[in-house]
């Protein structure tokens, strides 16, 4: 599972543009990481809410994938965000989780967090939304 979603993780240009990468991988959960460099910040110095919802897509997709078979891929059928704190530190960690898988759908959410120099955690943001499995290919 873990080679599985690596290499599709690695097929996202996006996720490299900006520098994400996948921390840890489970049944139902997936954690991606991101450094808060000068290109994803907005003009406040705060990581900029598209790389937010970003990462919070892609883990929270990702942990739905992992309750599938090899068969089978997932896309995003709708994704709902709230913005909870200003996101400023130096890194920013998506833990996404399935919420109830399903043949058809699979609900799904992710928590957003700042990590701070020091290592301490602020809860930034809460994604929820809905996976929609697809044949690969």
């Amino acid at each position: 599972m873990q080679d599985r979603i690596q290499s599709s993780f690695d097929r996202q240009s996006l996720m490299a543009t900006l520098g994400a990468r996948l921390a840890r991988v489970a049944p139902g959960a997936v954690e991606i990481t991101v450094p808060l460099a000068p290109h994803v910040l907005q003009q406040q110095g705060l990581a900029h809410g598209g790389l937010t919802f970003s990462i919070g897509d892609s883990a929270a997709g990702y942990s739905a994938l992992t309750t599938l078979s090899e068969e089978m891929e997932v896309v995003t059928s709708e994704m709902k965000i709230h913005y909870l704190a200003a996101p400023k530190g130096v890194t920013l960690i998506a833990r996404g989780r399935v919420v109830k898988p399903g043949r058809r759908l699979i609900v799904v959410a992710a928590d957003v967090h700042a990590v701070d120099a020091e290592g301490a955690e602020r809860h930034v943001a809460l994604l929820t939304g809905t996976m929609i499995p697809v044949p690969t290919g």
